[in-house]
């Protein structure tokens, strides 16, 4: 009969567990910083997809202006918008770009775009 010495066991040690801890809730912090700036721009989206209904440059803006309000826009105006005409379609286009402070110096830079359809 064979006696084994130590048997070597399988997993993760206490370091690595901290370092996966770790870097999961960093990309968790991360994420939750990001998620308000993905619904304001589904709600850009919305909002200039409303505003293209208009006829005129003036009207569209004053569109885009009401749904801005009402969904609390703040990273763009209705002088941001691109407004042109495509055929006998009003195209409504914009694009902003948006910082994140990680850490110190580090920022995390979003940068959006969308027109309507």
């Amino acid at each position: 009969m064979k006696l084994h010495g130590k048997s070597r066991q399988l997993g993760i040690s206490f370091i690595g567990l901290l370092f996966v801890v770790g870097v999961l809730a960093s990309l968790a912090l991360l994420g939750a910083q990001a998620f308000p700036t993905v619904v304001e721009y589904q709600a850009i989206l919305k909002a200039v997809q409303k505003a293209s209904q208009g006829n005129t440059v003036a009207e569209v803006r004053q569109i885009f202006e009401k749904a801005s309000d009402i969904d609390n826009i703040s990273s763009i105006t209705p002088k941001d918008l691109d407004i042109s005409k495509d055929g006998d379609k009003v195209v409504v286009k914009f694009a902003y770009s948006r910082e994140i402070h990680m850490f110190g110096p580090a920022y995390l830079l979003l940068k959006y775009s969308g027109r309507s359809k």
